[in-house]
């Protein structure tokens, strides 16, 4: 069965008197396991594709399928579940809570899904120790580098098990050895079995990806596998 499955998919903004169309009919098949990059020059729709695929956006019509459960018809309290425990979020600006620790930092999904604290601690620390910030626990945002950060923000992202790892520009505000070093965090989770969606506009990430779906004004242009 699909993980992501998108048929026929819109997203048009009301601007005033001028309707614009973000997604015009936007057909996307991703299987378990598979990693994906998704690229296009700026307003293609990437991340409005995204957000609809992290399900922080509702689309204007068509059907997203994820994991076989219809999307579009989901209310708001089902939306939040699956936003908490089926994907994980990467973004670019690594949105860490300035005042908590690493490992608080990590532990924040669980404690929006009911965990006990013993147990949130042992999947925080272990979720650390996988994007190796095991020595880094109780370390504050201001005291890790750039690429600390983002591995922190990766911990939080893998934390819960999702189902997918969704990744918005994560190696926009590093410099390029960082960058490269997040790649390679990136690879090793995805050979461990996760399914991995980031969006880029960088050539040299996207090469990571073992598929690359290039949209241009709401579209697929074309959509090319690589042999892995």
């Amino acid at each position: 069965m699909e993980l992501i499955e998108t048929q026929d998919l819109w997203k048009t903004y009301v601007m005033g008197a001028e309707e614009i169309h973000a997604l015009q009919g936007v057909s996307v098949s991703i299987q378990r396991g598979e990693y994906v990059a998704i690229m296009g020059p700026s307003g293609s729709g990437k991340s409005t594709l995204m957000n609809l695929i992290g399900c922080l956006d509702t689309p204007t019509r068509g059907s997203y399928l994820l994991n076989g459960k219809q999307v579009s018809q989901m209310n708001d309290d089902e939306l939040a579940r699956i936003r908490n425990e089926e994907i994980g979020f990467v973004f670019q600006t690594f949105n860490l809570l300035p005042r908590a620790t690493a490992l608080h930092n990590v532990e924040l999904p669980l404690v929006y899904a009911g965990i006990a604290a013993k147990e949130r601690q042992a999947k925080a620390t272990g979720a650390l120790q996988r994007v190796e910030l095991g020595d880094r626990l109780m370390h504050r945002p201001n005291e890790l580098s750039g690429g600390q950060r983002q591995r922190v923000a990766i911990a939080r992202a893998l934390v819960n098990n999702p189902s997918i790892l969704l990744a918005d520009e994560p190696t926009g505000n590093l410099d390029s050895k960082t960058g490269m070093e997040i790649m390679t965090l990136f690879q090793r989770l995805h050979d461990a079995g996760n399914t991995i969606v980031l969006v880029t506009h960088e050539a040299d990430v996207a090469a990571y990806a073992h598929r690359i779906i290039h949209l241009r004004d709401g579209r697929v242009e074309d959509d090319v596998r690589r042999a892995a």
